[in-house]
């Protein structure tokens, strides 16, 4: 087998080229030879190289969209960073701040709200001062307080590259939530304005959400009208006095019989 640092080193090269087939391939030789390295014997310098191996993992599987390789990743990589973290001088690996911040992007996503604060309990006061991990936390203040217009904005300043594929599942979600309230709030309105408050680039992009989402939206002449609720029964709906006459006779019955 390859030296495990010049297989690393080719791993790095796939994902920044995303060379997404060849960097599986290289990700299970590194995942073999960690295997053979596994066990209470294992030095600083192979466990450092492991979580490296992993990280780039991670990022692989950003670039795949392959969210259940992320998650598999992850947690074969968590028990690498607590083994790191039992050696007395044992510095972070480079990329260990990028994956947590990415993990908490993850949850944010998922609406894993619980286990996102459950990480932030983990995280060192240096680790949550990074760009990569204060941004998701920003991020979910934001969400928490309603600040839409923010989060949206928040897409076109990714800490990195990487972040994009995540914002944009996030940016799905803040937009469904937008049109709900705009759909109560508004009977209509312009188009144009539809598209800047939810953060379109175009009214083609804003049609093409309201075909595949909104289908009881109507477009017509530049302007978005929104379909009532369906409304309740009112009281004047309620055939009350059939309903007396009914009772009345019921009542009558029932003394017959007695």
């Amino acid at each position: 087998m390859a030296d495990p640092k010049s297989l690393i080193d080719t791993l790095s090269q796939q994902v920044q080229a995303s060379d997404i087939d060849g960097g599986k391939g290289t990700l299970t030789k590194l995942k073999i030879w960690m295997l053979e390295i596994s066990g209470p014997n294992a030095t600083q310098e192979s466990i450092t190289l492991a979580a490296t191996a992993l990280e780039l993992g991670v990022l692989l599987s950003v670039v795949d969209e392959d969210l259940d390789a992320f998650a598999r990743n992850l947690s074969q990589l968590k028990p690498y960073y607590a083994a790191l973290s039992s050696f007395a001088s044992s510095p972070a690996t480079d990329r260990k701040c990028h994956v947590l911040g990415l993990n908490l992007m993850h949850l944010l996503v998922d609406n894993r709200l619980s286990e996102f604060h459950a990480e932030l309990e983990l995280l060192t006061e240096n680790e949550a001062n990074t760009p990569y991990v204060s941004f998701p936390i920003t991020l979910e203040r934001q969400l928490m307080v309603g600040s839409y217009d923010e989060v949206l904005n928040a897409g076109s300043h990714v800490p990195d590259p990487s972040y994009v594929f995540f914002m944009d599942n996030l940016l799905e979600t803040v937009r469904d939530s937008i049109a709900d309230c705009v759909e109560v709030a508004y009977k209509s309105m312009k188009l144009t304005d539809a598209v800047t408050m939810m953060k379109f680039e175009s009214t083609e992009e804003l049609e093409e959400y309201i075909n595949e989402k909104r289908e009881d939206w109507i477009v017509e002449g530049g302007m978005l009208t929104f379909q009532p609720p369906p409304a309740g029964s009112k009281a004047v709906d309620i055939p009350s006095m059939n309903l007396i006459a009914q009772s009345l006779s019921y009542a009558t019955e029932l003394e017959r019989i007695v």
